[in-house]
């Protein structure tokens, strides 16, 4: 994937926040804190506030796992996939993930989800009601901080295989 220079920004902003993550509590934070090789003005060209910089990481990984996807799931061995690959991704930024969990802002992760599927269902399913994306973005969500506080001990395969067989009963 190419970046814009605003894109490259935002990126080193992202890491530096979560390498003082690493460090430092959340809410210790400040804007000012977070050296990226961008000063305070830059930073607020880019993000409003610390919350932003989050929703930029999640919507970012988001287009990346996006343009990995070929196909479009029709079938239920479809589904697997999919929920494979989102499972191995998450995998992938389960340290990031800790530190988000360990802040107690995986509420911004379950909003950021809330917000994506229902606006997936709108444009792909405008059939139907409105309660199906947030039932996906749930069981979603809950999956992974679960499979995230047990260490990402299971597969990827065996929890989209679960979560999979829970709304299509093989």
């Amino acid at each position: 994937m190419d970046y814009t220079p605003e894109e490259y920004s935002n990126y080193y902003i992202t890491q530096a926040l979560f390498k003082l993550m690493q460090e430092y509590e959340y809410e210790k934070i400040s804007v000012t804190d977070i050296k990226a090789g961008v000063g305070r003005v830059t930073f607020y060209r880019h993000f409003k506030n610390k919350e932003d910089v989050i929703l930029f990481y999640f919507e970012h990984n988001r287009k990346s796992f996006q343009l990995e996807q070929h196909f479009f799931a029709r079938t239920r061995e479809d589904y697997v996939l999919v929920v494979t690959s989102v499972f191995r991704l998450f995998r992938e930024n389960a340290p990031t993930l800790k530190l988000l969990r360990r802040a107690r802002l995986e509420y911004i992760y379950l909003d950021y989800l809330n917000k994506h599927f229902a606006q997936k269902f709108k444009e792909d399913h405008p059939e139907s009601d409105g309660y199906a994306p947030y039932l996906y973005a749930g069981m979603l969500f809950n999956v992974s901080m679960a499979w995230l506080d047990n260490d990402c001990r299971e597969s990827p395969e065996q929890l989209a295989l679960a979560m999979v067989n829970a709304i299509y009963p093989a």
